[in-house]
């Protein structure tokens, strides 16, 4: 993949508008799904960002509009702790390397995330996703708007 780029503050970096855009892979079925759209990262009060992610998931042929928020709150040295819209924990980031992976057991299954900076205007996630019911992989671009 080449270097990353390495952020010394993630919650400064995400702040703003980011086009989205997402494949989903079933690796067991072979389905392919797309999300696009836009996530804003806005101030939260008391500090932190609302993650605000809306647009148009296609599965299976069939368009409908999905949605979903985070809250990324300040954690130590630069990084943050992304917490579900409801305040549970999902996972730490820390973007100092340019480089972080992530692991959240949901259940029976497994999320384990590698988030990557690739410039100040570029970054990407790769979710993969196993467990008895679930295998799958969503890899995400993220480009910043004006």
């Amino acid at each position: 993949m080449g270097e990353f780029w390495p952020v010394p503050d993630a919650l400064a970096h995400l702040s703003g508008r980011w086009r989205v855009e997402r494949t989903v892979r079933d690796l067991a079925s072979g389905d392919r799904g797309r999300f696009e759209g836009t996530t804003v990262f806005g101030p939260m009060e008391g500090g932190g960002l609302l993650h605000r992610e809306s647009g148009t998931f296609t599965w299976r042929g069939v368009a409908r509009p999905a949605e979903r928020t985070l809250r990324f709150l300040p954690g130590p040295g630069g990084t943050a702790l992304v917490r579900f819209a409801d305040g549970r924990p999902f996972h730490d980031l820390d973007l100092t390397t340019g480089r972080h992976v992530a692991d959240h057991p949901c259940a029976a299954d497994l999320y384990r995330g590698e988030f990557t900076v690739h410039d100040g205007d570029h970054w990407r996630t790769v979710w993969r996703v196993r467990g008895p019911a679930k295998d799958l992989e969503l890899t995400t671009g993220y480009a910043r708007m004006g």
